[in-house]
């Protein structure tokens, strides 16, 4: 009665894997719309196997374990393989490799060879579409998918629209028949691009290059296949003419006699010896995994001796002189436990899932980013989600998709917080942008070195000596918190500080008294508001005058600014009236800086209108005063010539910009004419 009933939920167990596997075959194969990460499907996939291994009475014809691949869309015309394609078995780890190894070489011993040190053919694995294109005479007559791998689906029409696939041999003598098998892929850069501008379009984006390919070559329209960057690789034949192989002894020989025929292969393809050759092999190409241009999930090993493989033969779905060596999976499945947000050194509020703790990549992980309130909101993410998570390389981990019909009823939503979590300043997240920020960039401890380094810089308010390292000391040590403190700093507390002696402290000292004397346009510039460079800041102090005027206004005051739309006016409002930076301004204030009047009328702008490049060493002033002085003038200056250019003004040394100028007619101005536009003639 026991043994009944174990056996019953044994068969439970078998037919609710086989449903669970053909259900993500389909999903997979016929969908291009994946369920599960593939580690999830490979545990499922080898629990089968183990059941069926110590119970074969009851596998059965249909189960997934007697399949190669997946089923076909109906849309498209069955092609049957002259010679099945085959999959491949899978090692997991150093021992499941060398176990294959071992059997190799115990197979080849009861054949009578004796082989103390296997020769392998050794290439990544591609994480493409696999695919089986025949050639009669040398041309390109049909190609299909892999399908059931007995029967694919045909696909003619697509694969000839791929470019790097020769519709005709590059051969003067091309065999009557010739079947490639090989694998279509998209490259990472087609592919990233691809998604998107296929999101700017609002269309659907793919979740990664693998079914990118797979969505790509099974398209009904090959126009679509055609607008999209696919490549191929080729690897081993199918059908072939009887006179092709005579001269054939070796893998490798096959892989340069396709790239003989203009038919592409992997470059890192290469001959190993042994277990401690292909385990070298591996670990080489896992470093390069993430600089590599198309997506691996492993290293293919193949015994490189043709009729040592004739010798090895096959079981029932995969050769027996061959393994996939997979990497540790780089998608794996978790729970979403909460969402907090971290607030970087500009303010940038970025959505932080924390996970359920799942290995995936070769590390365990607790922890993915969400980039934005757009992914979130794209991706539909909410707190109890189940998730399949991504970890490439040293790429930080992030979530690829929600797996919908695992949400819990009480799953909820992510919301953005309202204050700042580091130091409770408001949240501004302008219409149409992805990114929300805190706009206490004077006083929150999160953006604290990164504001006082701006404040101090060389564009700002110019503090001479006081670079990154320094200011990492001082915020550190709790010296400074807000631009306002570094003027209250004293020679005898900088002349304790690392590498800074009692010279360069007085230095330091004198360099930030000296930044006091300023103009209304660095000022603005130093503050680090959102979205407001040196041109916008300068374009502002122009338009205003003074700060008062300038932090009441309004935004649709601000929109009337030359160059400060809807998101800059946004920004701008939003920081004068955050409590903390008022204060912080208010103390700078009184710490001393000021700046002399702006001429805000037009008429007191002669240059309005026009624009300027400088270019060489001017002698009686730097090309930043120069800048400057321009702007306060009304004029904008720019950076390269055109044909709007008002001027080129020329200084010593002048670069490639005055041919330029010359070439377009644009006028030349000496240091002599700069100075008399300025009002110092």
């Amino acid at each position: 009665m026991e043994r009944a009933s174990k056996r019953s939920k044994l068969q439970a167990e078998l037919d609710e894997l086989r449903k669970t596997i053909e259900a993500h075959n389909y999903a997979y194969y016929a969908l291009d719309n994946p369920t599960v990460p593939d580690a999830e499907y490979d545990r499922l996939m080898r629990r089968l196997q183990e059941i069926e291994a110590a119970h074969p009475e009851l596998v059965t014809p249909d189960s997934p374990t007697q399949r190669v691949g997946g089923t076909k869309l109906e849309a498209f015309r069955e092609v049957r393989h002259a010679r099945p394609m085959l999959s491949l078995e899978n090692a997991f780890s150093d021992a499941e490799l060398e176990a294959f190894d071992k059997r190799v070489r115990d197979r080849l011993a009861d054949a009578d060879i004796s082989a103390e040190r296997v020769t392998y053919w050794a290439e990544p694995k591609l994480d493409g579409a696999a695919v089986s294109l025949r050639y009669e005479n040398g041309e390109l007559v049909f190609g299909a998918t892999r399908g059931d791998g007995t029967t694919g689906e045909d696909v003619t029409h697509n694969v000839r629209t791929i470019r790097s696939i020769p519709l005709r041999l590059r051969t003067s003598r091309p065999p009557a028949v010739l079947e490639v098998r090989g694998e279509v892929f998209m490259p990472r850069a087609g592919f990233l691009e691809f998604n998107k501008a296929a999101q700017e379009r609002g269309e659907k984006t793919f979740v990664n290059p693998r079914n990118a390919a797979a969505g790509s070559l099974r398209q009904l329209d090959p126009r679509l296949t055609a607008s999209r960057p696919l490549d191929a690789f080729f690897y081993a034949l199918g059908e072939v003419s009887d006179e092709l192989l005579r001269g054939l002894k070796t893998q490798s020989a096959i892989v340069e006699m396709l790239k003989a025929f203009g038919l592409r292969t992997c470059p890192e393809g290469a001959i190993v010896e042994g277990v401690a050759g292909c385990l070298e092999y591996y670990r080489r190409i896992g470093t390069q995994r993430a600089s590599l241009p198309y997506d691996i999930d492993g290293v293919v090993y193949k015994v490189n001796r043709l009729d040592w493989q004739r010798e090895l033969g096959f079981v029932s779905r995969a050769p027996r002189w061959a393994v996939a060596h997979k990497f540790p999976a780089q998608e794996e499945l978790t729970i979403v436990r909460g969402v907090e947000f971290q607030v970087g050194r500009t303010g940038a509020l970025t959505p932080v899932a924390r996970l359920e703790p799942v290995f995936v990549g070769g590390v365990t992980v607790s922890n993915a980013t969400l980039h934005n309130m757009d992914e979130v909101e794209r991706k539909d993410v909410r707190i109890g989600d189940t998730v399949i998570i991504r970890r490439a390389g040293d790429v930080i981990p992030e979530i690829v998709a929600v797996v919908k019909d695992r949400r819990p009823a009480e799953a909820r939503r992510v919301r953005l917080p309202k204050k700042c979590p580091v130091c409770g300043s408001d949240v501004e997240r302008s219409e149409g942008e992805a990114i929300a920020r805190c706009i206490g960039g004077l006083v929150c401890p999160a953006q604290r070195k990164e504001a006082i380094r701006h404040f101090a810089s060389r564009r700002a308010l110019n503090i001479e000596g006081l670079g990154e390292k320094l200011v990492d000391q001082l915020v550190d040590l709790g010296l400074v918190r807000t631009p306002a403190d570094l003027y209250h700093l004293t020679a005898e507390q900088l002349a304790k500080l690392d590498r800074l002696g009692e010279k360069s402290a007085a230095k330091l000292v004198a360099a930030i008294a000296k930044s006091k004397e300023t103009n209304f346009g660095r000022f603005l510039h130093g503050l680090g508001i959102a979205n407001v460079g040196e041109a916008t800041a300068m374009a502002l102090a122009n338009e205003f005058g003074d700060l008062d005027d300038l932090m009441t206004a309004d935004e649709e005051r601000l929109k009337q600014v030359a160059d400060v739309g809807p998101v800059v006016a946004a920004a701008i409002h939003a920081f004068f009236h955050e409590p903390h930076n008022v204060e912080v301004i208010k103390a700078l204030r009184a710490a001393g800086i000021r700046w002399p009047a702006v001429r805000r009328k037009s008429g007191d702008q002669p240059l309005l209108g026009k624009t300027f490049v400088i270019t060489g060493t001017l002698e009686t002033m730097t090309r930043d005063a120069a800048k400057a002085r321009l702007q306060a003038l009304g004029a904008k200056v720019a950076s390269s010539v055109s044909k709007r250019t008002t001027a080129l003004i020329v200084g010593n040394d002048p670069g490639s910009k005055l041919q330029a100028a010359q070439e377009l007619n644009v006028e030349i101005w000496s240091e002599a004419q700069l100075r008399s536009a300025l009002g110092e003639a």
